[in-house]
């Protein structure tokens, strides 16, 4: 690589990791926050509460218009299970970045 083609590649490196890390920064302050939340959530999924709301809406006891994919047989099991993954994503990228020093 000439030397002006290498000081244009690496200076697009520069400026797209660093719009990245911009991006994953803002995301990340937004999933930690929300953290809470989905500790919640996941004591609410299989708990008393949710059997209570999954058999009143079996019996159609809930508003037809109420949005209710929490009581999916699948919905909080598969969030749940796609954070696993993120959170070894995560990990994975901490053990990547480590070896760049």
């Amino acid at each position: 690589m000439e030397q002006i083609e290498r000081i244009k590649y690496h200076e697009e490196t520069l400026d797209e990791t660093r719009k990245l890390l911009n991006e994953l920064e803002v995301l990340l302050d937004r999933y930690i926050a929300n953290g809470g939340r989905l500790a919640e959530l996941s004591k609410y999924y299989g708990s008393p509460e949710w059997m209570e709301d999954f058999e009143a809406d079996e019996d159609g006891k809930l508003p037809a218009e109420l949005k209710r994919g929490v009581l999916s047989e699948d919905g909080i099991y598969d969030l749940l299970s796609d954070n696993n993954e993120l959170v070894s994503k995560l990990a994975e990228a901490i053990i990547v970045s480590t070896r760049l020093e």
